[in-house]
């Protein structure tokens, strides 16, 4: 069920980011009034407003309840350790020190960069 919702809720939110962005803005209204945008339309002058606005909010409350949902699924699904339901010994851990050979001499007395 929570994967099936998660598709919905994808799909529903790229429908709603599709019909935020085919509305026009309310500036394009009075360059629209002297035909400059009126063939451009899909829904024409006058059916687009009321069409796209009721669709855009149905898609929005449809979200907003949809991820609502899958938080409350989600925060259903995680459990939060305790910090104090392991209390055994930490593991030891062992120390290794180089040797004495390890660095190698050079036997030149050559300008080195390195600062001795």
């Amino acid at each position: 069920m929570y994967e099936i919702l998660l598709v919905v809720y994808l799909v529903v939110a790229l429908a709603l980011v599709g019909m935020v962005l085919i509305q026009q803005g309310k500036g394009a209204d009075m360059g629209s009034s002297f035909g400059a945008g009126a063939s451009g339309t899909v829904f024409g002058s006058s059916g687009a407003g009321n069409f796209m606005t009721k669709t855009t909010t149905i898609l929005a409350s449809v979200f907003f309840v949809l991820s609502i949902v899958l938080g409350n699924l989600t925060a259903g699904q995680i459990k939060k350790t305790d910090e104090w339901e392991n209390l055994e010994a930490a593991p030891v851990v062992e120390t290794v020190t180089p040797a004495a050979d390890d660095v190698p001499v050079t036997s030149t007395k050559e300008q080195s960069d390195v600062p001795n």
